[in-house]
């Protein structure tokens, strides 16, 4: 007896299951061949699992019907064809194309109706029918973003004019106060610098409170270098007042940067080294400045320091200064002293423009040889230049994604008994090429130009090395003008460690020499993020356009950023 039970509920729980699990299927025609393809073009579901289903995908498509201008519709009652076909009418009728929204104009200004309609009048304006819905979320994001978070609008009255188009008025219900950001409370990083909410961020006290802009604002937060964004703003909403909760940290912002390099001296083939320290100090007084120490020493016996410092939005203002005092010496030729002032002004997160002046001097220090290319000479120059930065905080090996900067200077040089007008350019920027999540392409251009009526050897700018062309000894290329190429082929093997190809080129003019000159540089690197800070190894080849590789030319270039 227990044996039949047993195998009676296994059968029933058998058959049962493929009973419960049934198929079942939905055919909707229209009330013609044309109204079914129609109904048929929206794609609606046809297999379901119970007749539940079924009923929610008819009120789908009645909804979708109803977006597209059927607003007068008519459904049948689903009737049941066989034990797993349901079918059901609808009679589409007429389709409105087009609404006349009534509007009050106090209360919608019309440059918010252009956005959104091609025919905006004084009362009312028009609509295709399916972009209702989207217009009207349009319309009530810009009421919000006038301080009136809490409006809500709608259609009413809705009439019908005649076969083609509607009629409708256009409701808004919104408090009759603009609600502003009356206190901005930060919360983690209590002495962030308050200047940057104001002119970095554009976010202050008294202004339109709109959550949508202020998230999109506070998202820059990242792109700072010594804070970020631990969570999303909040908001506290009282009866009179609103305020506004910013969650900051502050970030590790300083850095320690020095390479060693190395190469085969060919006159005497000895091993000579070369190398620079760089020190880049931000935030330590949670105003917002760096301090920038360079120290550079390389096989030339050149030896440059420099020291520059910024200082944002002085006295509270939009306006920031930069300072900067660069000495350079070379061996016992001449030395030359570059002193500048500048003002800057923050655009936005990711642009910035100067002005200011900038005074070099320079000194022979070869007073016993007559040489008429080194000479002592002062120049006065004025100063215009421009700024774009992009980051990609994301990516730790390669934090700025593109960045562009250009400067031109115009004045005078001054030397005993004459002067002359001289223009300066420089040009400086960078694109990273993100590939994929592991290979990406980086490109720089760099480049700078003299414009004078003649030249001296202690005026030239001067390149080479592991920041402009590899494979050359640092700053061994003299030229009145320049431009250089670097790539690199990236390939990321994990978040912390890369390798990459190094192909070079560049073009330089010396108008002392009368010499164009064409330069390439080959080799390949890579880098490692450690807990100490970014190390990197660069192998690099360079030579000239008609001269044959030499190993002995090669040059390592070795160096760690450390982060503190």
């Amino acid at each position: 007896m227990q044996k039949t039970l047993f195998t009676f509920i296994l059968i029933y729980l058998t058959f049962s299951t493929e009973v419960f699990c049934q198929t079942l299927f939905l055919e909707i025609n229209g009330s013609n061949e044309t109204e079914t393809k129609i109904i048929d073009s929206l794609n609606y579901l046809k297999t379901h699992k119970d007749y539940f289903s079924i009923k929610s995908e008819i009120e789908f498509i009645q909804n979708s019907l109803f977006k597209k201008g059927y607003i007068e519709h008519e459904t049948s009652e689903v009737s049941k064809i066989n034990d797993s076909l349901f079918s059901t009418t609808i009679n589409l009728r007429t389709k409105y194309k087009t609404v006349h929204v009534y509007y009050n104009n106090q209360l919608i200004n019309k440059n918010i109706l252009h956005q959104i309609s091609t025919k905006v009048f004084d009362n009312y304006f028009e609509l295709p029918f399916k972009q209702i819905e989207n217009a009207l979320k349009f319309i009530n994001a810009k009421i919000t973003e006038d301080g009136f978070p809490f409006s809500t609008l709608h259609l009413d009255n809705i009439s019908i004019e005649n076969k083609t188009y509607l009629k409708a008025n256009l409701n808004i219900d919104s408090p009759k106060e603009k609600r502003l950001v009356n206190e901005i409370i930060i919360k983690g990083y209590e002495k962030f610098p308050r200047s940057y909410l104001k002119h970095y961020l554009k976010i202050k006290k008294n202004q339109a409170f709109d959550i949508t802009t202020i998230k999109n604002k506070t998202e820059q937060l990242n792109d700072l270098r010594f804070a970020s964004q631990i969570k999303s703003p909040e908001v506290l909403f009282s009866k009179d007042s609103t305020s506004l909760y910013l969650y900051l940290e502050k970030s590790q912002s300083n850095n320690f940067d020095g390479f060693l390099g190395f190469g085969t001296n060919e006159e005497t083939n000895n091993i000579e080294f070369d190398g620079y320290l760089n020190l880049n100090l931000t935030n330590n007084l949670n105003f917002g400045e760096s301090f920038r120490l360079l120290y550079k020493s390389d096989e030339n016996d050149q030896k440059t320091f420099n020291v520059n410092a910024t200082l944002p939005y002085i006295f509270k203002t939009p306006i920031g200064l930069d300072f900067e005092l660069q000495i350079f010496k070379r061996d016992s030729s001449f030395t030359t002293v570059d002193q500048s002032i500048k003002l800057h002004y923050q655009i936005n997160s990711k642009h910035k423009i100067y002005t200011g002046i900038t005074n070099l001097e320079s000194n022979n220090l070869l007073s016993t040889i007559n040489t008429s290319n080194i000479t002592d000479y002062k120049t006065s120059y004025y100063t215009i230049a421009y700024e774009y930065i992009k980051p990609q905080s994301y990516n730790l090996l390669f934090p700025i994604n593109s960045n562009f900067y250009f400067e031109t200077n115009f004045g005078n040089r001054e030397q005993t008994n004459s002067s002359r007008k001289q223009t300066q350019l420089y040009i400086d920027a960078s694109k990273i090429f993100n590939l994929n999540s592991t290979n990406s392409f980086y490109t720089r251009i760099n480049g700078s130009l003299l414009s004078s009526d003649n030249y001296l050897e202690n005026e030239l700018a001067r390149f080479g090395g592991i920041n402009s062309i590899r494979g050359f000894e640092e700053n061994s290329l003299y030229a009145s003008t320049y431009g250089l190429l670097n790539t690199e082929y990236r390939y990321q093997i994990s978040n912390s460690i890369y390798v990459h190809s190094i192909i070079d080129a560049a073009y330089l003019e010396n108008n002392i020499l009368n010499t164009q000159e064409k330069l390439f540089g080959y080799g390949f690197g890579f880098g490692i993020l450690t807990k100490a800070g970014v190390f990197k190894l660069n192998y690099a080849n360079g030579k000239l356009q008609n001269q044959k590789f030499k190993i002995a030319n090669s040059k390592i270039h070795i160096s760690l950023t450390t982060i503190f």
